[in-house]
């Protein structure tokens, strides 16, 4: 039985909640137990005691306590009903690229990547054991995409792909391009959006519902909780005033950054009811997030295209995938065609 761990959370681990984060480190622990350990003070955030609903933050040391043999060495507990063949060969459709060291996914919009309050275990880490593809033990995730944002998610196939997927993550040397429609038109048509962003609570009985509010760059300093949040962006094409085909680049990542921040210049993400309200018009501070007529109402954003190095062989590899359904609707309705798009919009831009 190993002892004692301190275990440092890495950045994109970030903002999760600990009992999340300690399931995704030892997938063999039940709920209930994590609840014990935390109930008896045996784990610590940075010497403190804490709740299953407290939020990490990168650079925090978490005290594990000694975990028995029998449970690191038995199987992963049965957290949900059993995947059926139909969810085993949706997440296998999704794979758009695989090899001996990593697994790329096409994230469908709506599907979470991990469990959470009420959630079953259709989400992307409890349909993991149908990614093994021969192996042993299921793929890791190494980075996260909010549940309604669909687009290009890596898992790792072996601990040393994870920690070099991890490592290139929190030193951010990888690279993110999105898509998105805004509702209504950014101007000026490309710039870098600077605004913090803090944590503002939800109104459900467990903090549900939660949105990040920005903050302006002058007072992030001395606003508690606040962080620093930077995102690049660029208009490919606008569909007159009423939209846009833009791409997004965070270079810091937040929760909902790219949403709160596109919100913030008053052209909100189109079907973005939490940051951009379900209304069609202009009422003065911005569009409404519904476009209307036949443009579907779900999120428009896409992780289109995931830049980084091979954690096996160091080469530069960039990942990319295809829009989603709704979303592909949407561009043949404004005559927007994918292959119009530069590679990296912001790189041939400089």
């Amino acid at each position: 039985m190993p002892g004692v761990q301190t275990v440092t959370v890495d950045e994109d681990e970030a903002e999760s909640r600990v009992d999340r984060w300690l399931r995704r480190r030892f997938p063999q622990l039940t709920q209930g137990r994590i609840e014990k350990m935390l109930r008896k003070g045996e784990l610590r955030v940075d010497g403190a005691r804490a709740k299953a609903s407290t939020r990490l933050e990168a650079g925090q040391s978490v005290r594990v306590p000694p975990i028995p043999d029998e449970i690191l060495e038995g199987d992963r507990p049965a957290a949900g009903p059993e995947i059926s063949g139909a969810d085993a060969r949706m997440i296998q459709d999704c794979v758009i690229y695989r090899d001996d060291h990593l697994i790329a996914l096409n994230k469908p919009a709506g599907l979470p990547v991990q469990g959470g309050s009420g959630q079953s275990g259709r989400h992307v880490a409890g349909l993991a054991s149908a990614l093994r593809f021969g192996r042993d033990d299921d793929p890791r995730l190494v980075h996260r995409l909010d549940r309604d944002t669909s687009g290009v998610l890596v898992m790792a196939r072996s601990a040393n792909a994870a920690k070099a997927l991890a490592g290139a993550f929190k030193a951010r040397a990888t690279r993110k391009i999105y898509w998105g429609v805004s509702a209504g038109v950014p101007d000026p048509k490309a710039g870098t959006i600077k605004w913090g962003l803090v944590k503002a609570p939800g109104h459900g009985k467990g903090g549900e519902g939660e949105k990040m509010r920005v903050v302006h760059p002058d007072e992030i300093a001395t606003t508690e909780g606040a962080k620093r949040a930077v995102t690049d962006y660029m208009v490919i094409e606008a569909a007159a005033r009423r939209a846009a085909w833009v791409a997004l680049s965070p270079i810091t990542g937040r929760t909902h950054q790219l949403r709160a921040h596109m919100a913030a210049l008053g052209t909100p993400i189109a079907g973005d009811g939490k940051y951009g309200g379900s209304g069609q018009t202009n009422e003065g501070e911005g569009w409404g997030a519904q476009l209307g007529g036949v443009i579907s109402r779900k999120l428009h954003l896409h992780a289109r295209a995931l830049i980084l190095a091979h954690p096996g062989t160091g080469r530069q590899m960039k990942l990319v995938a295809p829009l989603p359904e709704h979303m592909a609707r949407t561009w043949e309705v404004f005559g927007w065609r994918p292959e119009d798009a530069l590679d990296d919009p912001f790189l041939d831009e400089e």
